[in-house]
């Protein structure tokens, strides 16, 4: 069943966009990830033009976001006093983030810019991610139990001024450091369509220092806002956002998070955090070849309508 898309002016196969979604919410119920870093990848694995597949896929990650979100809020697993210091510095890093993506967009760079990020931080976090889980089930192997590490924030972060007390995060830090945060991750999911979780969640435990029973709640909220505000920018500034693939992606998302989260309970961590990593590595890579590898058509026109 085709279907037009009139902002990628395209026709795209729907069922193989909901399957996409399907797959991308599958992988997000499995293994706890917002999954927009992988949705924008295999939309222009598709065919989709980036910058359009960037958009539509910070529209589908704010809908797929507010159902998680709430249902951690109601356990009492937000913290909205950081919640809000993390909004705060995300609005701001959107806007910036905004500027950029048109400026690059202006230069004609920008699909070629997002496939350069998208390899880059998908290779650096799949590496890391193998390293840890690899290392995870060899000690499992050698039956060593690994020593439980205390929650701490970054000397860095202790260092900075204007501290204050974050009760329900455990922490007592300056609001700087979860604004910076919430800035850099603001400026990525505009560019990249991403929630930034996969980035975001590890700031909050390792640099932050906060309380893991907050981490993932904390995360969603903030990203429930930076990416409605994302989307808004693209939408009345580039005009990227292309709503009907929006809403195919988050219909398959819908379904497939439900099978993804029965699935993960039939594996243990370490095992989804190492397919996970291979996954990951696996677009990094694709998306590599793709950049390098010499295409079948050198050159192709393009008509610029007024």
């Amino acid at each position: 069943m085709d279907l037009y898309l009139p902002i990628a002016e395209m026709s795209v196969n729907a069922l193989v966009i909901i399957a996409l979604g399907g797959l991308v919410g599958f992988l997000s119920g499995m293994f706890g990830v917002g999954g927009g870093f992988l949705t924008t990848p295999l939309l222009i694995f598709y065919g989709i033009p980036p910058a359009i597949a960037v958009a539509s896929s910070a529209t589908q990650v704010t809908g797929s976001s507010v159902s998680g979100a709430l249902s951690y809020y109601r356990r009492g697993q937000v913290d909205m006093k950081m919640g809000a210091v993390l909004v705060a510095g995300g609005l701001l890093g959107s806007v910036i983030g905004s500027f950029v993506f048109r400026w690059l967009k202006s230069l004609g760079q920008v699909d070629v810019t997002i496939a350069l990020i998208y390899v880059v931080f998908l290779g650096t976090v799949g590496a890391l991610m193998l390293k840890e889980a690899v290392g995870v089930l060899l000690e499992q192997r050698r039956g060593v139990v690994a020593p439980r590490k205390a929650r701490h924030h970054h000397p860095l972060i202790a260092s900075l001024p204007m501290k204050m007390r974050f009760p329900k995060s455990g922490v007592y830090i300056s609001p700087l450091a979860p604004f910076a945060v919430g800035a850099g991750v603001g400026v990525l999911t505009v560019i990249m369509g991403v929630g930034g979780g996969f980035i975001m969640v590890p700031a909050m435990l390792y640099l932050l220092g906060m309380a893991a029973s907050v981490v993932v709640g904390t995360s969603l909220f903030q990203i429930v806002f930076v990416t409605a505000v994302a989307t808004l920018l693209h939408a009345t500034q580039s005009q990227s956002v292309d709503i009907l693939l929006a809403l195919l992606l988050l219909l398959g998302g819908v379904a497939g998070a439900q099978f993804g989260a029965r699935a993960a309970q039939q594996l243990q961590p370490e095992r989804l955090r190492l397919l996970l990593a291979l996954i990951v590595l696996g677009v990094a890579i694709r998306l590599a070849i793709g950049l390098t590898w010499t295409p079948k058509e050198l050159f192709s026109i393009q008509l610029a309508l007024g």
